[in-house]
């Protein structure tokens, strides 16, 4: 049998693993995070992108880095961001040096919404990578994401 007549392949069925726990994973998160603060992951992940921007000079991300950050088209980005800029829970704002450049940085409400999921979002990962683990097709790629120690 060769790789090409219908048999997976060890890299289609490691893939197709991957593809599983990530979807298991986000589908966990995204019910936890919906339930207890009406985020979706994708909103939890933009305003964690964005607060982290906080650390170093600027504070703040031009609107082409946020969709890279998040893995989204510019379009679906966009979108996001307004969903977000019209709850209060970010903004945009023009370059000072550059006027093409448009900014996103979180608001002091997004931030508090953020510290307030940030639990749930741990948490949810959490069971979510533990029931993974029982799973024999699964639980290589949970230790890999976990480490050494499993947690």
């Amino acid at each position: 049998m060769t790789a090409t007549d219908g048999a997976p392949t060890a890299l289609s069925q490691g893939w197709c693993a991957l593809s599983l726990l990530h979807g298991r994973i986000e589908t966990h998160i995204e019910r936890a995070l919906q339930a207890g603060h009406g985020l979706s992951v994708r909103e939890y992940s933009l305003l964690d992108v964005l607060s982290r921007q906080h650390d170093g000079p600027g504070g703040h991300l031009r609107m082409h880095q946020v969709a890279e950050s998040v893995v989204l088209s510019q379009s679906a980005t966009t979108r996001l961001v307004t969903r977000l800029e019209d709850r209060g829970l970010l903004s945009r704002y023009l370059c000072d040096t550059d006027r093409r450049g448009i900014y996103t940085d979180v608001s002091g409400a997004g931030l508090a919404l953020l510290e307030a999921a940030r639990p749930t979002n741990d948490r949810a990962l959490r069971e979510a990578l533990d029931a993974a683990a029982a799973n024999p097709d699964l639980a290589p790629l949970v230790a890999a994401v976990t480490g050494p120690a499993g947690r």
